[in-house]
């Protein structure tokens, strides 16, 4: 008779390290299988990806570009995810923060830099974070599940997105197209040199350093680790839990929105039709990857920066750019088998 069983312990320590590790090597190796399905060479493809986003200048300031929203938006959700609460609609805050950002373009024309580019950052901020708000009041009032709440609030901002674009701040001499007009040098960020690479990326490391400090050397830092930690332990010692529910939706929301109002100012000079190609739905497996660690985050967004800039490139290969997405995806797999993996424990049988 087997003296031992299998079983999931819900309680269990996070897995280690290096699953993680494992988790990358495994998704690489099985979207290898589908690169040859198409009779191209994987280690080719990998190599092509590679150069394109970090071998050039060119490629590396536009990796860190497709980084600082990714930085933003991981960095946001991290926070939730701390005491697990599952904000899955950073999309959606992206969003409300670009909206919000183009808003002072819109009805406050004219501003110099100095007072309109502070005024669409707080935008950016106070939108998201009140997207964020959304979705924590109906879980701390009524118990919603905050996943349903926060994903279906992702669709209610990019209707609202398209009703805007379409609609009122179309701009009249774009030939129908769905945007709004141009911003002007005073309402768009900063750039290095003759790159796209925008003073948003000096906001995301601040608010890294700001989220560390936070979360490291606060007592709201201090209670929400312990709350991450035990939540029953955090509930005796005083801890509220409903009230940092809301904290941290708020500032999961507020960074979020910060990087819709960069990618709004810095990149695109004016709010447009899809101006998030998934952003807040990939800052989730930057986040797990850093394993919700603030610098990590940079280091996980830069990479995911690289994967989407590295999946351009193997176009003039005859491959499509989505091959990116394919490997977020058996990323993203991986990384939840790894992390149920880590909960599985052997057990002594006893004895009947």
């Amino acid at each position: 008779m087997n003296k031992y069983r299998l079983e999931l312990d819900p309680s269990g320590r996070e897995s280690p390290w290096w699953v993680t590790i494992v988790a990358l090597l495994l998704a690489f190796s099985l979207v290898a299988v589908f690169i040859l399905a198409t009779g191209k060479n994987a280690a080719t493809v990998y190599a092509k990806m590679l150069t394109g986003a970090f071998g050039t200048e060119f490629g590396l300031t536009e990796t860190l570009v497709k980084a600082i929203p990714l930085m933003l938006c991981g960095l946001g959700v991290s926070l939730a995810y701390r005491i697990q609460v599952w904000n899955i609609g950073a999309e959606g805050q992206f969003v409300a923060g670009a909206m919000a950002a183009t808003a002072i373009t819109v009805y406050l024309p004219g501003l110099p830099a100095w007072s309109a580019l502070p005024l669409m950052v707080l935008a950016g901020i106070a939108s998201g974070a009140l997207w964020g708000l959304f979705t924590a009041l109906p879980k701390v009032l009524f118990g919603v599940n905050e996943l349903i709440i926060s994903l279906m609030l992702n669709y209610v901002a990019l209707q609202a997105l398209d009703f805007v674009v379409y609609g009122p701040w179309r701009d009249p001499a774009g030939k129908n197209f769905p945007g709004t007009p141009a911003f002007t040098a005073a309402e768009s960020l900063p750039v290095w040199g003759n790159s796209r690479l925008h003073m948003g990326l000096l906001l995301a490391l601040v608010a890294v350093v700001a989220a560390w400090v936070f979360v490291q050397k606060t007592r709201w830092g201090y209670e929400l680790r312990l709350l991450g930690a035990n939540s029953e332990a955090a509930r005796h010692a005083g801890v509220n839990i409903k009230s940092y529910a809301v904290l941290v939706m708020l500032l999961s929301g507020g960074l979020a929105g910060l990087g819709g109002m960069a990618e709004v100012s810095g990149v695109a000079h004016r709010l447009l039709y899809g101006i998030s190609p998934g952003y807040g739905y990939t800052a989730i497996i930057v986040a797990w990857i850093a394993r919700l660690n603030p610098f990590g985050i940079v280091v996980s967004a830069v990479l995911f920066g690289g994967l989407i800039v590295g999946g351009y490139s193997v176009q003039t290969l005859g491959l499509p750019s989505s091959i990116s997405n394919l490997l977020q995806g058996a990323v993203l797999f991986f990384l939840i088998a790894g992390s149920i993996l880590g909960k599985v424990r052997v057990r002594r049988r006893e004895a009947a």
